[in-house]
């Protein structure tokens, strides 16, 4: 097996190291990004929900970026929500925010108990330029 062409973005490869697990790997044109949250610097989760959700698109945004890829080049997207039935609306009315214009990804969107302290996670595929 060949090595995994891994992209990390700045300043947070130590976080990925402690936790064992690469932000973003590429391959045959696509960009498979890690479920991110809403952490601060050093792991800890964005205690406010709407927060929380905008930082856990500024850090899969930071990964794009690492990989010379946009929020425009998502194809894929799977969000896991604590709680949908009373975050949907807060966690959504911040997506426009980062979600750009049509035509959109497709979204999966799956209710889960817990998220190791987070109440949003999103991962996404995206095509790559190499």
């Amino acid at each position: 097996m060949s090595a995994r062409d891994v992209v990390f973005p700045p300043g947070r490869q130590e976080l990925y190291e402690r936790n064992r697990y690469s932000p973003a790997v590429r391959s045959n044109g696509f960009l498979f990004v890690s479920g991110q949250v809403g952490s601060l610097p050093d792991g800890s989760p964005e205690p406010e929900l709407e927060a929380q959700v905008r930082l856990a698109f500024q850090n899969l945004n930071a990964i794009l970026a690492a990989a010379g890829s946009s929020f425009d080049d998502v194809v894929d997207v799977t969000v896991f929500i604590v709680d949908p039935a009373s975050r949907f609306e807060r966690i959504w009315s911040v997506v426009p925010e980062f979600w750009g214009e049509a035509p959109y990804p497709n979204v999966t969107a799956v209710g889960v108990t817990w998220l190791y302290g987070f109440d949003f996670e999103i991962k996404v595929i995206a095509k790559t330029a190499s």
